[in-house]
């Protein structure tokens, strides 16, 4: 079957009317909530490292909100490096879509003068070929080392794109074929400054590979279904389906699956435990001193995924469910306050910490490949009481969305984390009407008023 080709024809022939109205929402919280990490994460180590080290030169869109420009490939680069770099962007689809297609179509749209509409059409492009390349694999990537948000973020980003930019149906299978190429990614990163690297590597990957495949620069035209092809390359166990006809643009994905918007910048294998113990805490109010021990069991994928158990940095806290357990009881929250250094390095924090036991679930949830079919939180008091929360769907997905004020909420305080000085409801309203707005000039206005 030329899955790339078919899938490259499903890109070049999208438009706005063909969205369902079901994926629009999805399509305005991705912008706004990633924008709103992307300005959280703008003063991060990960993003000045890697803009004084490329030293870009001034371009035609624009770096890290409001300072100062780069040419688009640079800007998306670092961009989506910062988005990425407090794990707090949202997630989709076994990995982070939106932080890789969103700030290369931001800085795309600035270089083409592309309206609103059309930013809109290429995410859902680049979502649905997520999507798609992501359903042909019973596996899990994460068990064979791999990374999806490095591994097919360049193949998103660059559908996003060629979507955005008008490529032909031969041009985008060469820019998917460009894109497949730069996948990488690697779990063993997880915990330090490379893993928000993978998604600024992915954005930058995607959008040279359309702006490539544009100028006639070639690639395989079979690179995604190929014997030494992209998906069975990164493949766990070579069970994947090569075989079934594209489904993207005739069983939309968006509309249904969406994205979840994260109410804690933590890996999001830990967010169901979370919302559970912070259940748990509000209603029977036990303090961290009365703590005898905590069980919590997650699915087996997730478990190996959050690998530090005593984590000694902010960044390994993300990928730590002990962490997150210790910083709930002692904060009743775990948010960016707590995703700090020295808050991690905390003696009651620590202490806490190794009372908490992670124990795997094998059983999956069918319509949620990877996830237990519920997170349980077994919190032990010392006086022998046993509190329990059983969770089944985590607080900012598609079956129990963020209301419209805790999105704002967290968008208001992504915009001052950051130290954007800009008033976040004009801004936030603009990003919630993506779809309406004439370009990108727009929003660069808000943000610098």
């Amino acid at each position: 079957m030329p899955l790339t080709a078919d899938l490259a024809r499903f890109i070049a022939t999208l438009r706005p009317a063909d969205l369902p109205a079901g994926a629009l929402p999805f399509v305005r919280r991705a912008f706004t909530d990633t924008f709103g990490t992307l300005v959280a994460g703008r003063d991060s180590e990960e993003a000045r490292m890697l803009r004084g080290v490329l030293q870009p030169a001034p371009g035609e869109s624009r770096l890290l909100v409001d300072r100062g420009s780069a040419r688009a490939p640079e800007a998306a680069w670092i961009n989506a490096t910062a988005a990425h770099a407090l794990d707090y962007d949202d997630a989709a689809q076994r990995g982070h879509i939106s932080v890789v297609v969103v700030p290369a179509l931001l800085a795309e749209a600035e270089a083409l003068g592309a309206s609103g509409e059309r930013m809109a059409t290429a995410y859902a492009a680049g979502y649905e070929t997520w999507a798609e390349l992501m359903r042909r694999e019973p596996d899990h990537h994460h068990n064979r080392s791999w990374h999806p948000t490095g591994v097919l973020g360049p193949v998103a980003a660059a559908a996003a794109c060629a979507s955005l930019r008008g490529l032909t149906p031969d041009q985008t299978t060469h820019a998917l074929g460009i894109a497949a190429s730069q996948s990488a990614g690697l779990i063993a990163n997880f915990g330090t400054m490379t893993k928000p690297y993978h998604a600024g590597r992915a954005s930058h990957a995607g959008l040279m590979a359309a702006r490539l495949a544009q100028q006639g620069f070639t690639a395989g035209a079979d690179v995604l279904e190929h014997p030494k092809g992209l998906m069975r390359g990164i493949s766990p166990q070579g069970r994947v389906d090569l075989a079934s006809p594209v489904q993207a643009g005739r069983d939309w994905k968006l509309p249904v699956a969406g994205v979840n918007v994260k109410k804690y910048p933590t890996c999001f294998a830990t967010h169901r435990a979370l919302d559970g113990m912070l259940e748990l805490l509000q209603q029977h109010a036990p303090q961290p001193q009365e703590v005898l021990r905590v069980e919590v069991t997650i699915s087996r994928r997730n478990r190996s995924t959050l690998r530090f158990a005593q984590p000694q940095t902010a960044l390994e806290a993300k990928f730590s469910m002990q962490f997150a357990m210790a910083a709930a009881l002692v904060a009743r929250r775990c948010g960016l306050p707590e995703l700090r250094d020295d808050f991690v390095l905390r003696t009651d924090v620590q202490a806490l910490m190794r009372r908490v036991e992670v124990l795997p679930e094998d059983r999956e949830d069918e319509t949620r490949p990877g996830e237990a079919p519920q997170d349980i939180v077994r919190l032990h008091t010392l006086d022998g009481r046993v509190l329990t929360r059983a969770v089944d769907y985590v607080r900012g997905g598609p079956e129990l969305p963020l209301a419209p004020g805790e999105l704002a909420a967290k968008f208001e305080g992504c915009l001052a984390a950051g130290g954007l000085r800009a008033a976040p409801r004009p801004l936030y309203d603009a990003l919630m009407t993506i779809d309406t707005l004439p370009g990108t000039a727009a929003l660069y206005a808000l943000a610098a008023a």
